[in-house]
C-alpha cells in the first residue's frame, strides 16, 4: 500500500470522506480529518470489513492562535451541528491550545504546538500518526512515517515526552480485540 492506496482506502468510509469535504468548505484553519478513523477504516479495507467497523470516533485537528475556549467551543459546535447526519461521535481540538489543557488532564508537560500537524506528530502510535485534508487540486496526506505499518497491520509505539505505557497497551489490547490479524510491537520496542 502506497500513500495513494491509503487515501482511496480511507476515502472508501463516506463519514470520511464528508468530514474533510465539509472542512474544506468551511476553510477552517489548518484542518485535517486525523488518526484512527483513518487507519481502521484502512485496516477494514485490508480485511474486507464494514468500513466503519470498530471506529469509536472521527478525530478532527485544527489550528487557530485565539486559544480561548469560547472560539473552540463554537468550532466544535459548529461541526457537530453540520455533521450531525453522519450520527458519528466527532472529537474537535485547536491544537493550538493542547498545552492549556493537557498537562491537567494528562499529569504530564505538553508544549505548545505550531501547527496541526506538530499534534499528528505526538500521537500514542506510530501507525496513527498520519491525517488527510481536501485540497483544490485533491487531498493531502501528511504521514510522517508513512504508511507501512498501517498497510502491513503493524501497532507501533510513539516514543516521546508524553507517551504512556499504560495508555498504548489500553490501545493496543482493544484495537488487537477487533483486528485479531495486528502485530502489537511492545512499548519498549518501538523505536
Amino acid at each position: 500500500m502506497n500513500t495513494r492506496a491509503f487515501l482511496a482506502a480511507a476515502l472508501s468510509n463516506p463519514v470520511n470522506e464528508t468530514i474533510a469535504d465539509e472542512l474544506f468548505r468551511l476553510e477552517l484553519p489548518d484542518a485535517w480529518i486525523v488518526s484512527g478513523c483513518l487507519v481502521q477504516t484502512a485496516w477494514n479495507v485490508l480485511t474486507a470489513r464494514a468500513v466503519d467497523y470498530g471506529i469509536n470516533d472521527y478525530d478532527i485537528f485544527y489550528f487557530d492562535p485565539d486559544t480561548s475556549w469560547q472560539a473552540e467551543d463554537a468550532v466544535i459546535r459548529d461541526l457537530r451541528d453540520r455533521l450531525a447526519s453522519l450520527a458519528v461521535r466527532l472529537e474537535v481540538r485547536n491544537q493550538a491550545r493542547v498545552h492549556l489543557w493537557y498537562p491537567a488532564k494528562h499529569g504530564l508537560p505538553y508544549p505548545a504546538l505550531q501547527s496541526s500537524t506538530d499534534g499528528i506528530d505526538r500521537f500514542l502510535t506510530k501507525n496513527t500518526q498520519v491525517g488527510i485534508r481536501r485540497t483544490h487540486d485533491g487531498h493531502d496526506v501528511y504521514a510522517p512515517n508513512g504508511v507501512d505499518d498501517i498497510a502491513n497491520m503493524i501497532v507501533r509505539p510513539n516514543p516521546g515526552p508524553n507517551f504512556s505505557a499504560a495508555n498504548y497497551e489500553a490501545k493496543a489490547r482493544r484495537w488487537k480485540t477487533l483486528w485479531p490479524e495486528l502485530t502489537v510491537l511492545a512499548a519498549e520496542a518501538g523505536s
